[in-house]
């Protein structure tokens, strides 16, 4: 059956629907209601025939794609959401279905990675006189016409040297024909563990998936052996990664979160907060993938860790890192304790974006409410992009919010304490509650009115956990912490070159390349300035 716009009823309009249907009284617009209704009732039962169907899948089916924005949120029937067209307007005058603008391929600026391969005229060159008139002379233009011609391959390619081997009839020695020049005599080229690399930990593609798809492309890679180049790679470019660290903790601000991991074969860890309060140890079970995205000198540096520590004991530990003379950093993370060090200082900010969703979750329930709310939010929202739009500093973006925000979010805890001074909102009711988790928090949430550089949320650190959800959801697990450790360096090489808009795959065959002076002066070798460093080594 063909999937339409979700039927979502609050308690009134399913109240006031059943009193139609009783008194036979249906209106027109009801048919579309009972279409939708019985089209959702169908694909529900069919979902629940199956054997397995996980909550996120029946939530989906039952309510499309999940999403937070506001014209989402509160979308009806009369206005089409943001990004959708209005199937009435979607047709032009002569009935053929109107086209978005754009066309959606990528211009030749995009295609950064190709080979630039320059094709000289077949016949004429600069300055001749022009075939066509004979009169006029031809010139070259500035800009050459392209043309992109995308080809395909195994992700790993080989060649096969056979060299020329010949034997004295007499003595018997042997003289081979050497190897071209640039060949290496190991097996598997820098570029070859690069590769191998970045679609593990970049892309989530498991070892034994990708030995699969090079069998059946007829160059070999087994599992055994990706692991085995990876993790030697892995401890000739540990300098550049130590580094990243210890510049992490040096940042002015630093986002932290974690997300579930599994490990198999993970240490015991004993719970400290049983023993602060004097209850008897528990073993703590769960392992955790820690994010951390650390600003430093107006570069962002992410970092994983996967271990039984939460987040806020990861981050202490990167803590132990940062300079004794350096203020304490502001720390953006959501509201659990355990996101939290507890024995350093931080200047602590928590995520707007986690209030937010606690009312876009009872927006069906209390959709007045709740649209003042979120529009309220949106707009404060509209204001910081705007700030990162005209790039302003930190002093100017706070002045900026100050201004404009500040009446805003003010307004907005004044209709909080409201809701609950005038008893028009249960305390313990859902609105009641994500009132209370506003106003519980409402320093650390408005910090960004307070402090040069706050952020507003913590959706930086949650992209960046994306890398490791990804991986997880393929690869299911690390089999030991050794594998943990390889599998957290490669991701915070990938993802700190991503946030540097650098090429991965260039960068970790750079470092392997150049081991020994990485080795020598790591802080040279950052994504962000290892171009540079190349730069001087060829100019030398």
């Amino acid at each position: 059956m063909k999937k339409g716009r979700p039927v979502v009823l609050d308690v009134e309009e399913t109240e006031a629907f059943l009193d139609r249907v009783k008194a036979h009284a249906l209106e027109n617009e009801d048919y579309d209601l009972i279409v939708g209704i019985t089209e959702g009732y169908v694909r529900v039962t069919q979902a629940l025939s199956e054997k397995e169907i996980s909550i996120s899948r029946l939530r989906s089916i039952l309510f499309g794609a999940s999403t937070e924005k506001t014209a989402i949120v509160f979308r009806d029937d009369t206005t089409p959401p943001e990004g959708e067209v209005d199937p009435a307007a979607a047709e032009d005058e002569t009935g053929s279905p109107k086209r978005r603008k754009g066309h959606g391929r990528r211009g030749a600026e995009a295609y950064t990675g190709a080979s630039r391969i320059p094709v000289p005229h077949e016949s004429l060159k600069h300055g001749e006189a022009c075939p066509c008139c004979g009169r006029g002379k031809v010139y070259k233009e500035a800009k050459p016409r392209l043309k992109i011609w995308v080809t395909g391959g195994p992700p790993l390619a080989a060649d096969l040297y056979e060299r020329e081997t010949l034997r004295c009839n007499l003595c018997g020695e042997s003289f081979v024909a050497q190897l071209p020049e640039g060949v290496d005599t190991d097996k598997y080229d820098e570029t070859a563990v690069s590769m191998a690399a970045v679609l593990k930990y970049g892309t989530g593609m498991p070892f034994y998936r990708l030995g699969m798809l090079q069998d059946s492309l007829g160059i070999p890679l087994p599992p055994s052996t990706q692991w085995d180049l990876v993790s030697q790679a892995a401890d000739r470019i540990s300098p550049a990664f130590a580094e990243l660290v210890r510049q992490a903790a040096q940042g002015k601000v630093i986002h932290n979160d974690d997300t579930g991991m599994k490990l198999l074969s993970a240490p015991e860890q004993h719970d400290d907060e049983d023993e602060a309060d004097g209850k008897e140890q528990s073993t703590r079970k769960g392992v955790f993938t820690t994010g951390i995205v650390s600003i430093v000198e107006g570069h962002e540096v992410a970092i994983y860790c996967t271990d039984r520590h939460h987040a806020g004991e990861s981050l202490e530990a990167l803590l132990r890192k940062r300079a004794e003379e350096l203020s304490a950093p502001i720390q953006m993370c959501d509201a659990l304790s355990r996101n939290v060090p507890k024995e350093f200082e931080t200047v602590l900010a928590n995520c707007l974006a986690h209030g937010r969703r606690r009312f876009v979750e009872v927006a069906s329930s209390f959709p007045h409410e709740c649209r003042f709310v979120l529009e309220t939010l949106r707009d404060v929202y509209k204001y910081d992009d705007r700030a990162k739009k005209e790039k302003l500093s930190h002093e100017e973006r706070l002045e900026f919010h100050q201004r404009n925000s500040g009446p805003l979010m003010e307004g907005l805890k004044k209709w909080f304490e409201a809701q609950f001074s005038e008893k028009k909102v249960e305390p313990n009711s859902n609105l009641g509650k994500a009132i209370t988790y506003m106003l519980k928090h409402w320093d650390r949430l408005t910090l960004f009115l307070q402090k040069p550089g706050a952020p507003l949320d913590n959706n930086l650190v949650e992209r960046a956990l994306k890398l490791a959800i990804l991986n997880r959801k393929n690869a299911y697990f690390y089999r030991t912490q050794n594998g943990a450790d390889v599998g957290d360096l490669f991701m915070s090489l990938i993802q700190s070159c991503r946030l540097s808009r650098a090429n991965a795959f260039e960068y970790i065959t750079t470092l392997q390349r150049h081991a020994d002076k990485v080795y020598a002066n790591p802080s040279e070798w950052m994504p962000w300035n290892y171009k540079d460093t190349l730069q001087l080594l060829k100019s030398d």
